[in-house]
């Protein structure tokens, strides 16, 4: 729907977003991994033993005993750093290259890190909650990023975005419009579209946890839609 490219914000507290920037490279690492050093079963089985299964969370279902895998509750962050596909890499690292950089500014590379990894769970545990019965592997970034969406249209409404529409109409309009409409989607898609393969209701977790922890974790001379919030120092 919409694919963003470029915003021109600059830093203002650091001067390099090693996090964000570590984030991306672990998600390729990982994913060039699984695509080259693995087969088709291997790369299924990993994607099972690290991916969040709602059944398994829940103690419904269990995994073969020789597969490695991560304890049922890490999965809710191992889940995070793996993806499907490059496709699906590729969108979610663009919107973490985009946005990422200055919500880790408005943070710090430390709370950054763990506010992502907090939107990420809380975007897997909402998905399991959703689908308790489910025994497909939820895997990806996509509700951390969510946090960071979250986080980045409250410290930046009216900043205007380049991006693309519906994958290659030009636009370059208010962040609140192009994020906002993309919000709008995630919700109506989770609502909507019951069968479908994507973790809609781990993209609402995420946003959900991201606009409830960003007041908490900014730093304190920032301002939220325009107010000061009372942050970090």
């Amino acid at each position: 729907m919409f694919v963003p490219l470029h915003d021109g914000v600059p830093m203002r507290f650091i001067r390099v977003a090693y996090v964000t920037y570590a984030l991306i490279a672990i998600c390729i690492v990982l994913r060039l991994m699984l695509m080259h050093w693995t087969s088709e079963a291997s790369e299924i089985a990993v994607m099972a033993g690290f991916g969040t299964i709602p059944a398994v969370l829940f103690g419904e279902a269990q995994l073969p005993p020789e597969l490695l895998r991560a304890p049922p509750w890490l999965t809710l962050m191992t889940g995070i750093m793996l993806h499907a596909s490059f496709a699906h890499l590729i969108g979610n690292m663009l919107f973490l290259w985009v946005f990422g950089d200055n919500v880790e500014d408005a943070m710090g590379h430390l709370r950054f890190l763990v506010f992502f990894l907090l939107c990420g769970m809380a975007g897997a545990l909402l998905h399991a909650l959703m689908n308790p019965e489910s025994e497909q592997p939820l895997i990806g970034a996509s509700g951390a990023i969510s946090g960071v969406i979250a986080s980045y249209l409250m410290l930046y409404p009216r900043v205007r975005i380049w991006g693309l529409a519906f994958k290659w109409i030009p636009l370059h309009i208010p962040a609140m419009y192009a994020l906002g409409a993309w919000i709008l989607f995630q919700l109506l898609s989770a609502l909507f579209d019951q069968q479908g393969a994507v973790g809609w209701w781990a993209h609402l977790g995420g946003l959900g946890a991201g606009a409830a922890l960003t007041p908490l974790l900014i730093r304190r001379e920032l301002r939220l839609f325009g107010r000061v919030v009372r942050g970090k120092p």
